[in-house]
């Protein structure tokens, strides 16, 4: 596997998921090529998985069940969003929740999905080519699960405190150099 790095998200306190046993997220880069690997196992029937259909950009995509990542390197950050339907977007923030706008810098190069009755993965290879190659990054990494009953669960590397805000600085868990793993 080209993945030698593997995280745990973990269930924001406010909304516990029964349906959902774990989400682990499996991350490599290079320069300013990102491989994400999204993992839920648990009662999948239970979770809202939108049908697949063509690759294309859609907005308001975290409002159902979306997998993401946001990215800072130097001034801003950006996030992405990955719905199992095959949709995408990508935008860029100045700063915390500040300047929002669609990025352009953005490739999605691959992006495929697997359903199971236990587990869910969904597999994207990102190029963000706006970012520095040879910088660190920080990296949030994020799931939003829809469930058949209405409810939503947010899962995150790290939870800031309050309501769930995958946008907050405490959330960028992760830091990633130009060659990781």
């Amino acid at each position: 596997s080209r993945f030698d790095m593997r995280l745990t998200l973990v269930p924001h306190p406010e909304t516990p998921c029964e349906a959902v046993r774990g989400i682990a997220v499996e991350a490599a880069r290079s320069g300013t090529k990102l491989d994400l690997g999204f993992r839920v196992e648990g009662d999948i029937g239970q979770i809202v998985l939108p049908e697949r259909g063509p690759r294309e950009r859609a907005d308001d995509l975290w409002k159902h069940t979306c997998f993401e990542a946001f990215v800072r390197a130097g001034r801003g950050y950006g996030e992405i969003n990955l719905s199992p339907s095959n949709q995408w977007a990508a935008y860029g923030f100045d700063n915390y929740r500040e300047g929002m706008a669609v990025r352009e810098g953005f490739e999605l190069s691959f992006a495929e999905d697997y359903r199971a009755a236990q587990a869910y993965d969904l597999i994207a290879e990102l190029d963000l080519t706006d970012l520095p190659a040879g910088e660190d990054w920080s990296v949030g990494l994020s799931a939003v699960i829809e469930l058949t009953d209405g409810r939503r669960c947010f899962w995150a590397l790290r939870h800031a405190p309050g309501k769930p805000d995958f946008h907050h600085p405490d959330a960028f868990a992760l830091s990633l150099p130009p060659e990781s793993p």
